[in-house]
């Protein structure tokens, strides 16, 4: 979770880029993390103290929509995220669907010049289940196809690249639900686990890693 970061060998200056825009969505999350915790009613930095050293992953994706354009092809099948919060730029061609506490499904337009936060499973645990990890998918649906014609007329690319940065809690930090969310209900639903060892078991349970061991270690799942 704490490796070196990837650098496309052909773009010299994806670096400079990247870490700039980066650090540009990690100070938006700091900022609304703030809030967040303001809102709930706690010390302003009760999340960003836990967040500090964490392995935040800037992941920029992107789809080729020449090849894979067809209605209801799935980009990026239902789920919720693993962090504590993430981050998107706005993509450029739709597709993204998040559903509400209540279980309603909508399309998400992310306005020009601003972006997107979801909360992920590391906020849920935090607050007892008080904010739940949204759940989210990303389809070629019919906005991405009159999208993909409109740039189609006009000879512009038909990538769908989507800016996103996954911020953790640090690794080394046990994640249980804060005091104001000490239920037992809450303490059972979210046993204490330490940060980075909840993110391994996620991944094992999809199969990206083996399950831990008793050292909270695991390997690369085979493939």
């Amino acid at each position: 979770m704490h490796a070196d970061p990837v650098l496309p060998y052909n773009f010299p200056e994806w670096k400079i880029v990247m870490d700039s825009w980066g650090n540009l969505m990690l100070a938006t999350v700091i900022t609304v993390a703030e809030m967040c915790a303001r809102g709930l009613g706690l010390p302003t930095d009760t999340f960003t103290s836990l967040m500090k050293y964490g392995p935040h992953l800037l992941a920029p994706t992107g789809s080729d929509l020449a090849r894979f354009g067809k209605l209801g092809t799935v980009l990026a099948s239902f789920h919720s995220d693993i962090n504590f919060l993430t981050i998107h730029g706005r993509a450029r061609f739709p597709g993204l669907f998040v559903w509400t506490r209540e279980g309603k499904r909508s399309a998400v337009k992310v306005p020009q010049g601003c972006l997107l936060l979801q909360a992920g499973k590391q906020f849920e645990r935090l607050t007892g289940g008080q904010v739940l990890a949204g759940f989210h998918e990303v389809i070629v649906s019919e906005q991405t196809k009159e999208a993909i014609d409109e740039a189609s007329k006009v000879g512009r690319s038909l990538w769908r690249v989507s800016s996103t940065m996954f911020a953790h809690i640090a690794s080394d930090h046990i994640l249980h639900p804060l005091k104001s969310f000490v239920t037992p209900e809450t303490m059972k639903k979210y046993p204490p686990i330490k940060a980075g060892a909840q993110v391994l078991a996620e991944l094992a349970a999809i199969n990206i890693r083996k399950t831990l061991d008793t050292n909270g270690e695991s390997e690369f799942a085979p493939i």
